[in-house]
């Protein structure tokens, strides 16, 4: 089965090769808009967790904070392809700026108790939602230049990752430090970080436009055209499934963590930052390991790897004796993680049409992404005696999903080869 795709728009704003070097239009912009994703993402529930000192308001904070990001999805891939990431990305960072600004002075001014506890709550939310805008917008951007360095896509796809996870590893503990004295200096370094985001947008590589067509619906109603084209591609489908599963044990984690560190083995919100530094640290020589990999192995060989190392270290991080060991295994699972997400994006960034890319994009990460607003929702919902009874569960599901998805993949024609098509049919 086909999808029949609108022309991409032949002026204007397109999918050649961009002037001016890679560092400077695509590999900097992306480094600076990371490290404001990485602050939003990980520093928020200890935000909320210094303000409120409740672990079910973080809980509820961790899924407001992605409810929001997974409803801005459709829209957000259908503005890009009809828009541009270039200004979609500038509009989102500068939204996200003047609204963290904002919220840092409100936290300063406000008395402690319920006024306070609301503006955390909504800043999670609304910030959630901002920064997926920003994300797609340059993961859009990614994939251009990726598709035009014939057959090295996988070299492109790794220097983003290794961008994203060295972002990773700055922004929690820097969030952690910051948050020692008071959530006002790290909402205002969070602030200045999308400021920049916001400039160096407007300096990125052009991305292709999808034509407007009269019958098409707004750029809402994007997810329907994603869904389309997705179907188009049993290899992306089958991966993102078996990616969302696991994604839950990834989300409880992110989640927990907080609780865990400072509850269960008695560390500060500093340490709980420094956790994820040391995994992104991990995650960074296991995506360069993957480099290589990839050239032997295949997408399926690393894939499989990954996959066996993740499954392994989440079940053994219900019984780690201490933070040490705690800190080693969730390391250990977001190296293998760092694993499957070069394998999902190189494939996803072979293997989608450019005219729909943002919108087929735009799905693949809202499936991705569904367990995250789920996992806070249990997380609220869990006594904390039982949390690692269900942490347990998660992932024993996740090695079981893991398990079937790369069974049914190991005879699949684009894992298995070293450079896949410009688009695979069913």
């Amino acid at each position: 089965m086909t999808v029949s795709l609108p022309e991409v728009q032949p002026a204007g704003r397109h999918a050649a090769v961009p002037t001016g070097s890679l560092f400077r239009r695509v590999y900097t912009p992306r480094a600076c808009d990371a490290l404001a994703y990485s602050m939003s993402t990980y520093a928020m529930p200890l935000v909320v967790l210094a303000t409120t000192g409740s672990a079910s308001l973080t809980g509820l904070a961790f899924a407001l904070e992605w409810i929001p990001r997974v409803a801005a999805f459709g829209f957000a891939g259908a503005l890009v392809d009809r828009s541009g990431a270039a200004i979609v990305c500038f509009i989102a960072s500068l939204a996200r700026a003047l609204l963290v600004a904002g919220a840092g002075v409100a936290l300063h001014l406000v008395p402690p108790g319920a006024a306070e506890t609301v503006t955390v709550m909504a800043l999670a939310a609304v910030t959630g939602a901002l920064t997926q805008f920003s994300f797609i917008a340059n993961e859009a951007v990614g994939a251009v230049v990726s598709r035009q360095t014939q057959g090295q896509s996988h070299k492109v796809q790794s220097v983003l990752i290794g961008i994203d996870q060295t972002a990773t590893l700055v922004g929690p503990a820097l969030g952690g430090v910051l948050l020692l004295t008071g959530p006002t200096r790290m909402l205002a370094c969070l602030s200045v970080l999308s400021f920049l985001s916001a400039g160096l947008a407007l300096q990125t590589p052009p991305t292709p436009l999808r034509a407007a067509r009269r019958d098409e619906p707004a750029p809402g109603g994007g997810l329907r055209e994603g869904w389309q084209t997705l179907r188009s591609l049993p290899s992306l489908r089958r991966l993102v499934a078996g990616l969302a599963c696991s994604n839950l044990m990834l989300a409880l984690l992110q989640s927990a963590s907080p609780i865990l560190v400072e509850d269960r083995f008695g560390h500060s919100a500093a340490a709980a930052g420094a956790l994820w530094s040391i995994a992104a640290a991990a995650t960074l020589v296991a995506v360069a390991c993957c480099r290589a990999g990839l050239d032997r192995l295949g997408l399926w060989g690393v894939g499989v790897i990954s996959a066996t190392v993740a499954a392994a270290a989440c079940l053994a991080v219900p019984q780690a004796p201490s933070y040490t060991g705690y800190v080693a295994l969730v390391a250990l699972f977001m190296a293998a993680d760092g694993g499957l997400t070069v394998v999902l994006r190189t494939l996803r960034s072979q293997v989608i049409p450019p005219a729909a890319f943002g919108t087929t994009l735009s799905l693949t990460i809202l499936l991705l992404l569904l367990p995250f607003p789920l996992a806070g929702i249990l997380l609220a919902l869990t006594p904390a005696p039982y949390l690692t009874d269900v942490i347990r569960v998660c992932a024993l599901l996740q090695a079981l999903t893991l398990l079937v998805t790369f069974i049914r993949l190991r005879n699949d024609p684009v894992l298995r080869s070293r450079t896949s098509p410009a688009h695979h049919e069913a």
